[in-house]
């Protein structure tokens, strides 16, 4: 065996055995023609397309096109796809099937391959029988990830309008136990409003001394320095009712205005994607390669043929 593998015995033996390999190369080249055609092995047509991420927030250090890829690659998409295609057939599982998911998945990940490309973009592309089925694949893909994208966002922005909405129904309850306090003090002692009626009352009651025992009646000079006894006593709690309720209503100038932003938020329909090419049904297959089934079946007999006439020269020559 130590020149089993001679340089000098191979190049003799393919020249000796030349038109043996030429035959094999042939009838491998010929069947491995036959073997890769449309009978034996049913061509697949390849859509692609290209998308830039666009209106995606911050959710963590992965860039936007990474977010995009993973929300692609997710299961909520994959089985939307499954359900939009299932009249199709083009899973060829049965539901009733135990392992319906791990087939499905199976053939779906083989089949569809999405990628970052160097200029940010995702690439995706989509195998199947059907160059239609492919190109609407492909397009669904699309449609569905802007619908996923949108629904997130549509659940936390719905979130937000109902914790705004309980803070806003939260601070009306609030101004109304303060007017219900601050029409108590104006009925009770006539406060309407401490920041107008002081300096008022004021005025009042000292034109009323001084004109006291000219022209003004003991009643109005009583009213005024009722009022007057009020506001000393009563003025305090009015001027911290009024602050508070002034307070309440900045907050909910401030409140309505997180809850109008989010309620729009909820409401609007946009896309998360800018379709840089658009897929289309192929016109010509993708799978199988056909040259390249021939080369290998040629190369693969000519060198078994090979191993094959080093063996029985060897056995020749013991």
């Amino acid at each position: 065996m130590d020149n089993f593998f001679d340089n000098q015995r191979i190049l003799n033996i393919i020249w000796k055995r030349k038109f043996h390999f030429v035959i094999v190369g042939v009838i491998a080249i010929l069947l491995g023609a036959v073997f890769s055609g449309p009978t034996f092995i049913k061509p697949k047509f390849k859509s692609s397309a290209r998308i830039y991420p666009t209106n995606l927030g911050e959710m963590s250090e992965e860039s936007k096109t990474e977010q995009m890829l993973e929300i692609i690659n997710s299961n909520t998409l994959k089985f939307k796809i499954f359900d939009a295609f299932e009249s199709k057939d083009i899973f060829s599982v049965s539901k009733d099937d135990p392992q319906y998911l791990t087939y499905t998945f199976d053939i779906y990940n083989t089949n569809v391959k999405t990628s970052k490309t160097q200029n940010e973009t995702v690439e995706i592309n989509v195998m199947a029988y059907d160059p239609q089925i492919a190109s609407d694949i492909c397009d669904s893909i699309i449609h569905f990830y802007n619908q996923t994208v949108g629904d997130m966002y549509r659940a936390k922005n719905w979130e937000l309008v109902q914790i705004s909405k309980k803070q806003l129904e939260k601070k009306y309850a609030e101004t109304d136990s303060l007017i219900n306090l601050i029409n108590q003090l104006r009925q009770k002692a006539g406060v309407v409003g401490v920041y107008v009626q002081s300096p008022e009352i004021m005025r009042g009651y000292i034109k009323a001394l001084i004109e006291g025992r000219q022209s003004a009646s003991q009643a109005d000079i009583d009213k005024v320095k009722s009022l007057y006894q009020n506001i000393l006593e009563k003025g305090a709690e009015a001027q911290k009712l009024e602050v508070a309720y002034n307070g309440v209503l900045d907050e909910i100038i401030k409140i309505k205005a997180v809850y109008e932003l989010n309620l729009s938020e909820y409401e609007k329909s946009i896309t998360y994607s800018h379709v840089v090419e658009h897929p289309f049904p192929a016109d010509k297959k993708s799978y199988p390669v056909r040259w390249l089934i021939v080369a290998f079946s040629a190369f693969s007999a000519v060198f078994m043929a090979l191993l094959v006439f080093l063996i029985l020269d060897y056995r020749k020559e013991d």
